[in-house]
Formats: structure tokens, C-alpha cells, sequence
């Protein structure tokens, strides 16, 4: 593992519980958030439940459940949940103004240092970091579903994203066991036009 240590995971639906459960199992301590009172109760049991799928494949036992699930907390309080992590990840709905003001809200929380991630799929990264104070350490992370099985990360990289947030987001994405590509910040990223491109081949 790098020397990251504490992940913050915003959104606790589908695609947020699984980047927490894998930043778990790699042996991070995280903290999970959600504005959503009702997903957030329910992220500590689905976090369990992709650990009991990987006792189930061999791939997990009890004890990592258990350590594991340790290592796990939840915040209803943004300022909390973000309060020391080294890397932040959003994985909140596909709404441009929403992860701008996330984001600006979790600038003024976290160190200089920190590293923030967001698991859009279609939104400029370029638009996501531009109001903020330092663009350079924001990158698209995009993990698919589901998270613990894909092995593919796009890391995609913003003109104003700099070298060294490119350099840690692949020494995090490693250390979760998941193979990253870095793409340009361009619409659909890369495996969204390469998908429309065998669509229409198809």
C-alpha cells in the first residue's frame, strides 16, 4: 500500500459502497458519507454483503471481514467524513453543479495534499475541478460496476491535473489490486466512445 492511509468515500449507493469495500479490503481505513440518511444506515450491511460474496468465491475470509469491517465508518457530516482522508472520492449523481459545490466544500476541509477523485463516467473533469483553488490534484477515477469484480480504473486527466496526482492516483488504483489506464479529459473518456464505436459497428 502507498503511503495513503485514510479514504473517504461521498455517496454510499451502489458504486460508493463498492469503492469503499475494495479501499477496505486493501487495507485502508475509510469513511463513508452519504446525505441520504437511509443509504448510509444501510452501507456498513453492504459492505458486509460484498465481503460475504468474497468468502463465498475464496476470495476473503472472516477474519478480513471482520478486520475490515473495522476499518469502516460512516458520517452524516460531510466535514467529518473528509476531516484527514488522503484521498476523497465522490461517487454522488451525474450532476455537474452538485460535485462542483462538493467539492469546493471539501477543499476547505482537507489537507494540501489530499488527493480528489470522481467516479463520473460522463462529466468534464475539467468543469469539476475549474472553480476550485487547486485543480491540480483533482482526477477522474472511474471504477465500473461491479467494483469489486471490474478490474479497470480510468484515471482521467484534466489539462490542470498535475503530474503528481496522476503519479498517486496509479500507486492508489495498484494498491487496491485494479489495473488503471490514464485518458484524456475528452467526452465519454475512453471506454464510453470506444463503446459507442462497436455500437455502431455492431
Amino acid at each position: 500500500m502507498s503511503e495513503m492511509t485514510m479514504v473517504a468515500v461521498i455517496g454510499a449507493g451502489t458504486m460508493g459502497h463498492g469503492i469503499a469495500y475494495v479501499a477496505c479490503a486493501a487495507g485502508y481505513t475509510v469513511r463513508l458519507h452519504d446525505a441520504n440518511g437511509v443509504a448510509l444506515s444501510q452501507a456498513a450491511a453492504r459492505v458486509s454483503a460484498a465481503y460475504d460474496k468474497a468468502i463465498q468465491r475464496g476470495k476473503a475470509t472472516a477474519a478480513d471481514r471482520d478486520a475490515g469491517l473495522a476499518r469502516l465508518s460512516t458520517s452524516d457530516s460531510l466535514r467529518d467524513a473528509v476531516r484527514d482522508a488522503d484521498v476523497v472520492i465522490e461517487a454522488i449523481p451525474e450532476r455537474l453543479d452538485l460535485k462542483q459545490a462538493l467539492f469546493r466544500e471539501v477543499e476547505g476541509v482537507v489537507g494540501e495534499s489530499a488527493l480528489l477523485g470522481s467516479n463520473t463516467s460522463s462529466l468534464s473533469i475539467t468543469s469539476i475541478g475549474e472553480k476550485l483553488r487547486h485543480p491540480e490534484r483533482v482526477i477522474g477515477m472511474h471504477f465500473f460496476n461491479p467494483v469489486p469484480v471490474m478490474k479497470l480504473v480510468e484515471l482521467v486527466r484534466a489539462p490542470a491535473t498535475g503530474v503528481a496526482a496522476v503519479d498517486r492516483a496509479r500507486a492508489f488504483v495498484a494498491s487496491l489490486g485494479k489495473t488503471a489506464i490514464v485518458v484524456g479529459d475528452s467526452p465519454g473518456f475512453a471506454t464510453s466512445r470506444l463503446g459507442v464505436v462497436l455500437g455502431l459497428e455492431a
